[in-house]
């Protein structure tokens, strides 16, 4: 039955870190409409389905409860500004060619995470971390001086998404509640872009073709089915299997900005990666020697 379950886990893993790591190939096919459109319809259509995802679950109680602390609402507020900035960066980068940008950003997160630890929860750090964090800020100043600019790409996805992940561990709220959330947090935001754009007859919901609406509804649709496949590997695996797994995505996105979308592999950009690789290689070394000391 563990052996059954750890594979499902792998399994639902796979599925959920496969799907994020081709959303550049998705989002790619709308590269017609702008990335505030983008969010605004992903936005929308991720809280219609995952509500009626909830009331198929009969999951809305446990909404209801988060309603009633106010410290919950101001938590997931902040998440929803932390996941929408890195939904926005995310698709500017898919849209202008910066997919190779995006994938460094989320090798980037892993490393983000221990920082965070390090200042916010007052984590210590063994010295194969610190390692990895100077690798990591070493890929930085290699950019920086190699590339002639800041990576702003890569520093607010992986910023974005590592203090999410932060803001969430501290929130005892389930995933699929959590998104519906989120989502229903942003449609101020949305709205008030949408009526702007209306005001210089730009339709930001409307007004587009069967195939980029159905494109767009389906971008709702993705935003929940990985995140549920995430949550299901989480409740079957241990945290290191799942951290191993999560190198999936940006593999797959580096994958697709070199071989599908023909973007510039620059010997110095490929360096900041072999910097960034060889330290999430010690990281990893160092989280699996935690894992296997006895408790």
């Amino acid at each position: 039955m563990n052996r059954n379950r750890q594979l499902a886990g792998i399994g639902f893993g796979l599925l959920a870190y496969g799907m994020w790591g081709f959303f550049p190939l998705f989002f790619r096919q709308l590269s017609d409409v702008s990335p505030m459109d983008i969010l605004s319809n992903r936005a929308v259509w991720a809280c219609v389905l995952v509500g009626l995802l909830l009331t198929l679950r009969r999951q809305w109680p446990m909404v209801a409860a988060v309603f009633r602390t106010w410290r919950q609402l101001a938590m997931l507020s902040v998440a929803a500004l932390l996941i929408g900035t890195n939904w926005l960066v995310f698709l500017w980068a898919v849209a202008n060619r910066q997919v190779m940008a995006s994938s460094l950003g989320y090798f980037l997160t892993p490393l983000v995470n221990v920082l965070l630890g390090l200042l916010v929860l007052k984590e210590r750090l063994n010295r194969l971390e610190w390692l990895s964090v100077a690798l990591a800020l070493l890929a930085m100043v290699n950019e920086i001086v190699a590339l002639g600019s800041l990576p702003w790409v890569s520093l607010v996805l992986a910023t974005t998404f590592g203090t999410y992940g932060l803001v969430r561990k501290q929130l005892p709220v389930d995933a699929i509640s959590g998104l519906w959330l989120e989502t229903l947090a942003m449609l101020p935001v949305c709205g008030l872009y949408a009526l702007w754009q209306a005001r210089h007859g730009h339709a930001v919901f409307g007004g587009h073709d069967l195939r980029t609406t159905l494109l767009l509804i389906s971008a709702g649709a993705i935003t929940a089915l990985p995140l549920m496949a995430f949550a299901a590997a989480t409740q079957r695996l241990d945290l290191v299997t799942v951290g191993m797994l999560m190198y999936i995505n940006p593999t797959l996105q580096f994958l697709t900005a070199v071989w599908i979308f023909g973007e510039p592999a620059q010997p110095a950009r490929l360096f900041s990666f072999g910097l960034i690789w060889l330290g999430l290689l010690v990281f990893s070394g160092s989280a699996w020697g935690k894992y296997r000391q006895p408790a």
